[in-house]
């Protein structure tokens, strides 16, 4: 991301490019989730433990696709119309077994299997009924309107990869194939803490010099969007030695842990040193604004995430590094954040800035609904520039 004049945190000292922090996280953190099975009523949002493969081709058999006739389509007409007796009726679920003779056709419905020797269906639509007879209409093609078994899956092959947070429609594959429950990664378990002085819960008088605290909030529905099983820590005081304490107890209980503020170069930042007293630090100040300052390390052999204090700040370090760490600790396969492009023109707003610039600007958050991704070495946005995009809503989970 682009360091753009008026950066009021720009300081000196080689900063981490992006790509190279998810890099060291790919390389340094490895799936600390369990195992379990759980029905699949309970699964959308799971992690898949193992890849799935099909017990069963889908669909298991050759059907109709629509309702209409099976024939064979050696016995139609090269030129004008067919005129085919009945031989039956084929219904999903009712299968006669009885093979289609040579001359004949069978009324068949949507999802009936398809008889031994028909190869083709004609639509209802298509077709005419005169007395016991159907009259097919010229032009109809070797195999219309059949699902031929195997065709969306074969069985045998690698139907939902491990890793895949499972959504709705990988629920109904897995009905599809007969099953009622599936394996899964247990929920990461995350401690949460906000740092400082000057944060106050929500429902307390604020005194002056003081805020409420807004970033706690809004890394819980970031954590339980990831499927997080969290423990809330409330607020830390700037006390170097009861935060160096409490984040080595959480530690001992917990997969991750994540703290915001604290992190930065101030006298009263004690996370980051915190963690090289008690751990290490894998990295701390990232190429990227908002969220310069963000700590990776661990304390008990469990990684600690220090993020931002100001909130903006703490939602596009969370979304850009944060996902990537909880993703692998939880053995979920890394999701491509989607870029668009987009033109920028702030008088026409095909994509325009929002008019409240900096990290503590929350009403940026609930009001824009994209970040632009801006390389290194750009310094101005000018209308017409080509922009790589991010949706916000792509990037919660």
């Amino acid at each position: 991301m682009a360091q753009l004049k008026d950066d009021c945190v720009a300081f000196g000292g080689r900063l981490l490019p992006l790509d190279d922090a998810e890099q060291r996280i790919a390389e340094r953190f490895a799936c600390v989730a369990k195992e379990s099975s759980v029905d699949l009523t309970q699964a959308v949002g799971r992690i898949l433990a193992r890849d799935f493969a099909a017990v069963q081709a889908l669909p298991p058999y050759d059907n109709s696709a629509v309702d209409g006739y099976a024939l064979r389509h050696a016995d139609l007409a090269v030129e004008g119309e067919t005129r085919l007796p009945l031989a039956g009726i084929e219904a999903a679920g009712r299968a006669t077994g009885t093979p289609l003779a040579p001359g004949k056709a069978v009324r068949i419905f949507t999802g009936a299997l398809i008889p031994d020797g028909a190869d083709t269906v004609v639509m209802q639509e298509d077709c005419q009924i005169e007395d016991d007879r159907v009259v097919i209409p010229q032009g109809v093609w070797l195999g219309a309107n059949l699902r031929i078994k195997g065709e969306d899956i074969a069985e045998g092959s690698i139907a939902l990869p491990a890793g895949r947070r499972l959504m709705p429609p990988d629920l109904a594959l897995l009905g599809a194939q007969g099953q009622v429950a599936v394996g899964v990664r247990t929920p990461l378990r995350v401690a949460l803490f906000s740092t400082g002085d000057e944060v106050t819960p929500p429902g307390q008088p604020l005194t002056p010099g003081r805020l409420y605290d807004a970033n706690r909030y809004m890394l819980t529905g970031l954590l339980r969007r990831f499927g997080c099983s969290l423990t809330d820590g409330g607020i830390l005081p700037d006390d170097p030695t009861h935060i160096a304490s409490t984040l080595r107890a959480a530690a001992k209980s917990h997969d991750l842990v994540i703290t915001s503020g604290g992190v930065s170069m101030g006298d009263e930042d004690h996370v980051r040193n915190a963690i090289e007293a008690s751990g290490s630090l894998e990295f701390w100040r990232v190429a990227m604004r908002p969220g310069r300052p963000v700590a990776l390390g661990e304390i008990g052999g469990t990684p600690l995430l220090g993020l931002p204090g100001n909130p903006v700040a703490a939602l596009v370090t969370f979304v850009t590094i944060g996902r990537r760490v909880v993703e692998a600790l939880s053995g979920a396969a890394p999701v491509l954040l989607r870029r668009y492009q987009a033109e920028a023109d702030f008088e026409k707003l095909y994509v325009s800035q929002h008019p409240k610039l900096g990290a503590g600007m929350i009403s940026s958050l609930t009001e824009g609904e994209v970040l632009l991704d801006l390389p290194e070495d750009m310094t101005r946005v000018s209308p017409g520039d080509m922009l790589s995009v991010l949706p916000l809503a792509t990037l919660y989970g």
